[in-house]
């Protein structure tokens, strides 16, 4: 099922067209923005001119050619605030079907919640839960409350940027008299929602849509590091936050310009929206921000699927890693047997050696899914193939993960075959201490991926004995395991470091 979404929303107007598997899974294979801030002129004048409806109708038809040159079997377009409020909306909406054929959904605030909500529980990691989610527009701000099988409170409040920017931003830098306008403006309109949402007393805030990610793209530019490639899951938190929004206070246009991480079309709409943030953070009283990288438009997609992974939609909020994992790998056509045996063994591996390294949960998870994936890249080439599999994995919008924990699984990966993993350019947000974890994880994956050498899975179990100087794989296998011995011998040496013991092989007593 091949779908195109069109979000025409009050900044920007989006599209995405997706592939959408038999699990759930979306593919995306065409993304197009256009920043025409209709939210600006429907709350200066409070309808479209002329000029920005031509915009806007010629904007969908390129759309809609977009969509049909990528084969897309159904077309979607849903219209939020700007569209919603203006007095000439619906003519709008008219002309747009009959010139493009395109038929535009008005929704309200509450719809746009829930579909916003069903993109963000696909995309991060909703645990602990209740969640609290942000979604930040031109026109509105969603504020929705769920976990990761239900959206349980959701509405809508009159906080877009463009909406407060229209109204209370007038001087640039911001004057006292504009800052502590917008701050109780976002008050007032704030306050009983905060009521509302400490019934449910949420764990957990994410924020989506453009403004919010390029707040934490900029806070996220300032860290000594580089900014990861993916913003999805990543984590600011309230501290490093407020001093870039004190910096964002005081700027002027042409400062915030030179700030790294800021779209130069949200020059003079980040102000409100830092301001938005600060204050929620201040009401909500959380002090760290988790950021979905998806939004409308691909709540939009799924909720056109009509049917969803089982594990996806399950009452396990990381249910979304582990589906992730697996339509990755399946989309480069993964030798599925042998992935899955060898992350058996790895973490049976990882069971009888972690207590050895003070290695925890998330490190197993970890190795689980590096395992499943150690092989993606014979989709490019045999040759080289650990390179292509680190590649994939950084470029494979892999849900639910932090970026650091996209590059822990990338580097486990580059290095499961041979070689020492080491602090590099190659791995820029990885430090000594998240080395010294890949460099633990992937000898125990070499290993592993050695025991099914043959790739028949004959090595089905194994345990360990384990001395202050050696540690005894004892074997289970349904056959003569010389082959896979070898195998696992010829890449125990890593392994071996980082236990600082000798690793032997033989087969389990009862095979005898």
């Amino acid at each position: 099922m091949r779908v195109a979404a069109m979000d025409l929303g009050s900044n920007s107007f989006h599209l995405l067209v997706a592939d959408v598997h038999a699990d759930g899974h979306i593919d995306p294979l065409v993304r197009e923005k256009e920043m025409l801030r209709l939210g600006d002129v429907v709350s200066r004048r409070g309808a479209i001119p002329a000029t920005a409806a031509e915009q806007a109708v010629a904007t969908v038809r390129r759309f809609r050619l977009l969509a049909d040159a990528a084969g897309a079997t159904e077309i979607l377009a849903k219209a939020t605030s700007a569209i919603r409020r203006a007095a000439n909306g619906g003519e709008l909406v008219d002309r747009i079907r009959a010139e493009t054929g395109v038929h535009v959904d008005v929704i309200n605030g509450q719809e746009e919640a829930r579909l916003i909500f069903g993109a963000v529980r696909a995309s991060v990691v909703l645990d602990p839960s209740p969640a609290l989610c942000f979604d930040l527009g031109g026109g509105s701000l969603e504020v929705m409350v769920g976990d990761a099988s239900s959206l349980m409170w959701a509405t809508s409040v009159p906080l877009g940027v463009a909406r407060l920017s229209a109204a209370h931003v007038h001087d640039d830098p911001l004057s006292k008299t504009d800052r502590r306008a917008l701050r109780d403006v976002i008050v007032r309109v704030l306050s009983p929602v905060v009521t509302d949402v400490a019934t449910f007393e949420p764990k957990l805030a994410v924020g989506s849509s453009g403004t919010l990610e390029s707040l934490a793209e900029m806070v996220a530019a300032r860290r000594d590091e580089d900014t990861p490639t993916t913003l999805n899951q990543l984590t600011i938190d309230r501290r490093e936050f407020l001093e870039l929004h004190k910096d964002l206070m005081t700027s002027k246009a042409a400062d915030r310009l030179r700030m790294d991480g800021l779209d130069a079309r949200r020059v003079d709409l980040i102000v409100a929206g830092s301001m938005v943030l600060a204050t929620a953070m201040e009401l909500f009283d959380f002090d760290r921000l988790t950021i979905s990288e998806w939004a409308l438009r691909e709540g939009i997609v799924l909720d056109a699927v009509g049917r969803h992974d089982p594990d996806e939609w399950s009452d396990d909020p990381h249910a979304i890693r582990g589906s992730a994992v697996l339509g990755l790998a399946r989309r480069c056509n993964w030798p599925d047997a042998h992935a899955r045996r060898v992350a058996q063994l790895s973490l049976e591996l990882f069971d009888v050696t972690a207590a050895i390294l003070d290695l925890d949960d998330t490190d197993r998870e970890l190795l689980e899914y590096a395992a499943l994936l150690h092989d993606i890249g014979e989709h490019v080439a045999s040759t080289g193939h650990h390179k292509h599999g680190a590649y994939l994995i950084r470029n494979g919008q892999l849900r639910g993960f932090a970026p650091d924990e996209v590059e822990l699984l990338a580097a486990i990966v580059r290095w499961h075959r041979r070689g020492d993993p080491r602090v590099s350019d190659e791995f820029p947000l990885l430090d000594a201490a998240a080395i010294e974890r890949v460099r633990a994880l992937a000898a125990m994956l070499r290993i592993a991926d050695g025991l099914d050498r043959g790739r028949n899975q004959n090595v089905y179990g194994l345990d360990a004995m384990v001395t202050p100087s050696l540690v005894l794989l004892r074997l289970r296998a349904l056959d003569d395991a010389e082959l896979e011995i070898w195998g696992a011998r010829r890449k125990r040496a890593l392994l071996e470091k980082v236990l600082d013991r000798e690793i032997e092989f033989t087969t389990h007593p009862s095979m005898g």
